[in-house]
């Protein structure tokens, strides 16, 4: 089955939004004032923020998940962290993840070989031994809901235990957002395989 082509809902825009929609969601953009400025070069609101008006408590319910995903005192590198949520973007499907992480984690370090390499998966020759094996963890999570033995013991011995909890969780809430974004129709463009 594929995402719908068209939206199956339309983000609620900014200007549009009540003080208790700006109140809730303006504290998940690191930087709001600058969404906020009014400048020509000002990026627009996100377009999933305008989607998550539509319903606040399911935001305040998945965005602190996002929130630790990108702050300090993490266990996880922001490289790997950004691989996973990429090669959970490309299976998946979800251009709107795939677009907004492949810039990311350009910023985070990830080359453009490596983002090419995710439609490879795996197999590719750019991984090095422990992000091939990051990216043979989702695909695992994804096909077979667990981490095989095998897959598992190679990342127990790169990793603490927190860290194992916190890349699992990594991969199990963009498999989510992946779904709810699919599902409503917010698409982005994705490469041919």
């Amino acid at each position: 089955m594929t995402s719908p082509e068209e939206p199956r809902l339309e983000p609620v825009p900014f200007a549009e939004w009540d003080e208790e929609t700006r109140t809730t969601l303006l504290q998940f953009l690191r930087r709001p004032e600058i969404y906020l400025s009014g400048a020509p070069n000002a990026p627009p609101m996100p377009v999933v923020l305008e989607m998550f008006a539509h319903h606040l408590p399911a935001q305040c319910i998945v965005a602190p998940l996002y929130r630790h995903a990108g702050r300090r005192g993490r266990q996880a590198e922001p490289r790997h962290r950004e691989l996973l949520i990429l090669r959970v973007a490309w299976r998946t499907r979800s251009g709107y993840e795939w677009a907004q992480h492949s810039r990311i984690g350009a910023d985070a370090g990830v080359t453009t070989a490596q983002i090419d390499a995710m439609t490879e998966g795996p197999a590719a020759p750019v991984w090095t031994p422990l992000e091939r094996t990051l990216l043979t963890a989702v695909d695992e999570m994804i096909d077979d809901h667990v981490v095989g033995d095998t897959t598992w013991a190679a990342l127990a011995s790169e990793f603490d235990p927190a860290a194992l909890f916190e890349l699992l969780f990594l991969v199990g809430g963009y498999l989510c957002l992946a779904g709810v974004l699919n599902s409503i129709g917010l698409q982005g463009e994705l490469p041919d395989p």
